[in-house]
């Protein structure tokens, strides 16, 4: 949740914003990631299989946002931290074949703020050696990248928790109410259990190759992912999935059908 030091009526119309470290090894990070966000109005810190935790070197790194050490959330599955969320950002320096969708920390930070999203919003940072695995990408919406010297890009974890919080603080000390929404965000799960309702339906139609359909859904969960659906379209294209296997089906029975 945020501080209430930041605008009153900016923070009613803002949901959750999570900071979501995934299997941090050292617990000195998640003290200075927890100093860090405190010093920026944020509190709400999850860590997905942490390899030291609690631990006294965490509460030592965090100094006076010990509290928001104690408050940490620890799941075992990513699913368990962005679940519920409306939009999951991915921290990433890394060249994909299929670009995604990305932004730097600044732009990042003013889409959060305007977005009005009311459930909560989640940033993820990978691990302090390899950072987020493609799969683990592949989940976020958008990917953010923190430009650096590009002969030395490498950021301590707590380092670049500090620079994303940091910009959303100043995103949202200039920003005014954003625009309401008539209709919720769609969350993660919700997107997740859409993305296998597609892959099934365009399999049975034939329109993926059965041997290598992962490249085209990549593609998929890019274009939605930019789009930024909402509760209401994502029920039509499910719905518009159903009747669409629903005529594969009545086909199917009709030529089983001898004359």
């Amino acid at each position: 949740m945020l501080s209430p030091s930041f605008h009153d009526e900016t923070i009613e119309q803002m949901g959750e914003v999570r900071i979501v470290l995934v299997e941090p090894s050292h617990p000195g990070n998640i003290g200075g990631a927890a100093r860090a966000m405190k010093t920026m109005g944020l509190d709400a810190l999850y860590l997905v299989r942490p390899a030291r935790f609690p631990d006294p070197q965490a509460d030592w790194r965090a100094s006076q946002a010990v509290d928001v050490v104690a408050a940490a959330v620890v799941v075992d599955t990513i699913d368990d931290a962005i679940g519920d969320c409306a939009l999951a950002i991915g921290t990433s320096t890394r060249e994909r074949r299929i670009p995604w969708p990305q932004a730097n920390a600044e732009e990042v930070a003013a889409k959060i703020v305007a977005g009005g999203y009311e459930q909560p919003v989640a940033i993820l940072f990978g691990r302090e050696t390899s950072g987020l695995s493609n799969e683990e990408l592949q989940r976020c919406h958008l990917h953010l990248t923190i430009p650096a010297n590009p002969a030395y890009p490498s950021l301590n974890l707590a380092m670049a928790v500090q620079v994303v919080c940091y910009e959303l603080f100043k995103a949202r000390g200039a920003a005014s109410a954003p625009v309401p929404t008539d209709r919720r965000h769609a969350t993660v799960t919700e997107l997740e259990a859409f993305f296998a309702h597609l892959e099934t339906a365009l399999l049975r139609v034939g329109f993926l190759n059965p041997k290598a359909p992962r490249q085209v859904m990549t593609r998929m969960r890019r274009l939605f992912g930019r789009v930024g659906l909402d509760e209401t379209e994502l029920g039509m294209l499910r719905g518009m999935l159903s009747h669409i296997e629903s005529v594969a089906e009545r086909k199917e029975r009709s030529a089983e059908t001898p004359d």
